[in-house]
């Protein structure tokens, strides 16, 4: 027979239970234990003596809450169907000891984690916890059904957090789809942008160039009009010094107000005409001024 994976709570021996057709009843197969052949021929025994009624009904009340706890393990092998119970029999201080050593030969054995996450440690302390439920059971019943609870509520949690372990990696998977989907659309954003960007940067090097063009242009009539005013000042000076000294030469009496109005008009036209881009130059002007003064 091969032997049930190996556990720290405590099973006992399996019992081999044959399914087999009764051709006489028409019932179908019947479900017996097949009893164990005597290994010598020693005579029998005395018969125990018998235990009170109540210690009975005590015992099978307590193995069939222990079966309820922890179900019975079966195995099929061909045609026999292998039944193995967990154990009703009290531990001593001894099997305590016992249990404490199988506990940390099995951690080493199969290299369990001391810190972090752990599933082995994790179904090693389980298997653990249930063999301790089971000796606290089988001394109180009711303390081992308060365990019980303590270690469905643990589970429970436990596999809720599993739940929440097993959405957050979904969420975090269908969020790297999206993101993944997205990608296409960004990287063609992006580049409508970059091209947006250089179309940008052409027309704003066209716009320095036009600036540049603006500006010399205006630089060149700058001067131009810089040199057209500085020469009328100049001719205006010199106008106002021939005017000076005509006054101071001239005597006033000969001076009548038909020569002083022919002078100012004569001022005005040389003005009107050394504003015209072909009119004299201020040489030129001011003798024609001076002409015009003594005429």
């Amino acid at each position: 027979m091969i032997s049930p994976p190996s556990s720290l709570l405590k099973f006992d021996p399996p019992i081999c239970v044959s399914k087999k057709a009764d051709r006489t009843s028409p019932m179908g197969p019947s479900m017996r234990a097949t009893p164990e052949k005597p290994a010598n021929t020693c005579p029998i025994p005395p018969l125990p003596k018998a235990k009170p009624a109540q210690s009975e009904a005590s015992n099978q009340e307590t193995e069939q809450i222990l079966n309820t706890i922890f179900p019975p393990r079966k195995r099929m092998e061909g045609n026999e169907l292998w039944v193995q119970q967990v154990s009703s029999e009290a531990c001593t201080r001894t099997d305590v000891v016992h249990l404490e050593e199988l506990l940390d030969a099995t951690l080493r054995q199969k290299q369990a984690r001391e810190r972090g996450i752990c599933p082995i440690r994790r179904e090693i302390y389980s298997q653990f916890l249930d063999e301790l439920i089971r000796q606290v059971t089988i001394d109180c019943v009711k303390r081992g059904l308060l365990l019980v609870r303590v270690r469905d509520e643990l589970r429970m949690t436990i596999a809720a957090y599993q739940e929440m372990h097993k959405s957050s990696v979904a969420l975090g998977i269908r969020k790297a789809l999206q993101a993944e989907l997205g990608k296409a659309d960004m990287i063609k954003g992006i580049s409508d942008l970059e091209n947006e960007i250089d179309e940008l940067k052409k027309q704003l090097n066209e716009e320095k160039v036009k600036c540049d063009t603006i500006e010399k242009k205006e630089i060149d009539k700058r001067q131009v009009e810089e040199q057209k005013y500085t020469e009328e000042i100049k001719f205006l000076e010199r106008v106002n010094q021939q005017l000076t000294v005509m006054f101071l030469i001239i005597p006033r009496k000969q001076i009548s107000k038909f020569s002083i109005i022919k002078t100012c008009i004569a001022c005005f036209n040389i003005l009107n005409v050394s504003s015209s881009s072909s009119g004299p130059t201020g040489r030129d002007q001011g003798s024609n001024f001076t002409t015009v003064a003594i005429s």
